[in-house]
């Protein structure tokens, strides 16, 4: 007689779920560090189709899968238990926050009946990060989490692009159900276009306008308009600057292109904002770095502001035409040109031949930004630069040669020193076959120097330039121009020997002292099919320039002297 009873489903943990949503999400590559209230998922890891990566500090995973993100576009994903590791990960988070990311971070929290009880190893990490976060849940009931997985993933890369936490209290792990099955994240619905009359002021602005700079930042990248934006440039033929983190959406060598703008940013870009009068800006926000003393930023000028995020229209400078939404559709139906700019692409032309830089510094000492630039050319179109925070961020920014957005990963929002290595690291598991350069300082590396041993371990083939001039270079070069020469606590004289340590964690590495080595160094870096450190020792009196003093006009730049 044949048995007339039902099969019986088997049931799935919450971990498991999560592995699912994981899966199901597309998700490849994880950037962990295990720990007692997320081992429920780390049990359910072996036989999954994800690949983890063990760093070796939970800020490691998150600054990797910031730049995983940057490049693929698509959110990286960070793992960390609850306590210490919650709370390792939040400059990452911050980080992806403030340079509009997409990052999914998922962290484990204790069991639902001790928490808000000052258990072991629980902290608010939902409270903590608010600030810092597009989104954020905490799951209670296992079977939410296909659900609120999806949800996430849709949330961390729509819209304005940022990290989304998920809490997952141990017991939610643990606790097994009936399989619901998992849901692909949600296709995220198409922004709507500005209304016509906002696009016809907008479109009479650049007819109109005799003066016109297009300034442009990261929303390039976030919205991958890189084509939308150099087909409106050369229709209009009018000239551009970039923010830092805009750096690479034109092409190198595009007509009338006057490089960064701000603190730090050639003089033709912050002379031609000035005298301009109409500012067509795409995808930047009016950051108190690119924009000086902002009451004296474009003050003549005339503002169309193109932005996904509507949020940042208007927040900090008035614009005649407001264009919130789909950039690319928006660049591609501005199709007015100016009329008579040719005395203007002149004069903008003439301010950036005097901002060409030399590269014949005296002595016989490394000369950093000839470094950087060579290196930069020599590396091709195909290299990823990932930086840490200094002044060799403000060189590479000044020198390098980039021919995409996504060739250049830096904290620019946060400003955050360590971000370098892991950066490199989220960037080869993005692009395995690219060639990755960390340019990084000597105050820099050692906040996340332990990732040496995750490069290792997982054979990767970053090639790190290190400049070491035995100071934290930034701060003491401010030291010297606005507090009097008082240098507090940046005589960094006590560094080891970095080729040494680097050797220790098993990387090849070598040293480099004069200026006639630098050819030879860049082909040794270049040539290496492994990972490899090269220790640059340059002058400690180097300074970034120009520079705009705090609470200036850009225009007021202190330049260096001859």
């Amino acid at each position: 007689m044949a048995s007339t009873a039902h099969a019986i489903l088997p049931q799935r943990t919450g971990a498991r779920l999560v592995i699912d949503a994981l899966e199901a999400a597309g998700v490849e590559v994880i950037f962990g560090y295990p720990g007692g209230a997320i081992m429920p998922v780390y049990d359910a890891l072996p036989g999954s189709k994800l690949r983890h990566i063990l760093v070796r500090h939970e800020q490691g995973a998150a600054m990797a899968a910031d730049a995983y993100g940057r490049v693929t576009g698509r959110p990286g994903v960070c793992l960390a238990t609850s306590g210490p590791g919650a709370t390792n990960l939040i400059t990452g988070i911050a980080n992806a926050f403030l340079d509009s990311v997409p990052m999914v971070a998922i962290t484990g929290q204790v069991g639902t009946a001790l928490m808000g009880t000052d258990a072991f190893q629980e902290v608010d990490i939902f409270g903590m990060t608010l600030p810092i976060v597009k989104h954020s849940y905490v799951i209670r009931a296992t079977e939410d989490i296909p659900r609120i997985f999806a949800e996430a993933f849709a949330l961390a890369a729509s819209g304005r692009p940022g990290p989304v936490l998920i809490d997952l209290p141990k017991d939610v792990l643990q606790r097994a159900i009936d399989a619901p099955a998992p849901l692909p994240p949600a296709t995220p619905a198409a922004p709507a276009m500005p209304d016509a009359s906002a696009m016809a002021t907008a479109n009479r602005l650049i007819a109109e306008a005799k003066a016109p700079i297009l300034y442009f930042g990261g929303g390039i990248a976030i919205a991958g308009a890189e084509d939308a934006l150099r087909a409106f440039a050369a229709r209009t033929g009018m000239p551009s600057v970039a923010t830092l983190k805009g750096l690479g959406s034109l092409a190198p060598g595009t007509p009338h292109y006057l490089g960064m703008l701000g603190m730090h940013g050639t003089r033709a870009a912050n002379m031609a904002i000035d005298a301009a009068d109409l500012l067509v800006c795409v995808g930047a926000r009016f950051d108190d770095r690119a924009t000086g003393k902002l009451d004296a930023f474009a003050p003549r000028a005339k503002v169309i502001h193109i932005d996904a995020d509507p949020a940042e229209i208007n927040k900090l400078r008035a614009a005649e035409a407001g264009l919130g939404g789909d950039i690319i559709a928006i660049l591609d139906a501005l199709t007015a040109t100016p009329a008579d700019i040719a005395a203007w692409t002149a004069r903008c032309d003439a301010w950036n031949r005097q901002s060409i830089p030399r590269y014949d510094a005296p002595g016989a000492g490394v000369y950093a930004p000839a470094l950087l630039h060579d290196l930069s050319v020599a590396a091709g179109k195909r290299a990823i630069f990932t930086c840490d925070v200094g002044q060799h961020q403000m060189w590479v920014a000044q020198h390098c040669v980039f021919h995409r957005p996504q060739a250049h990963l830096t904290s620019a929002g946060l400003g955050a020193m360590g971000y370098g290595i892991p950066a490199g690291i989220g960037a080869l598991f993005a692009e395995p076959d690219a060639t990755v350069i960390t340019v990084t300082g000597d105050g820099s590396i050692m906040m996340n120097i332990q990732e040496l041993a995750t490069i290792r371990r997982y054979g990767l083939p970053l090639k790190i330039v290190l400049l070491d001039n035995s100071q934290l270079g930034l701060v003491r070069q401010w030291q010297e121009l606005f507090f009097d020469e008082n240098f507090s606590e940046v005589d960094l004289y006590d560094n080891p020997d970095f080729a040494e340590l680097a050797r220790a964690f098993g990387i090849e590495a070598f040293t480099v002292d004069y200026r006639e080595q630098v050819p030879a160094a860049i082909d040794r870096l270049l040539a290496a099919r492994g990972a490899i450190l090269c220790h640059i020792r340059i002058d400690s009196r180097e300074n970034v320039w120009p520079l705009v003093p705090p609470n200036r006009s850009n225009v007021e730049m202190l330049e260096q002297r001859k």
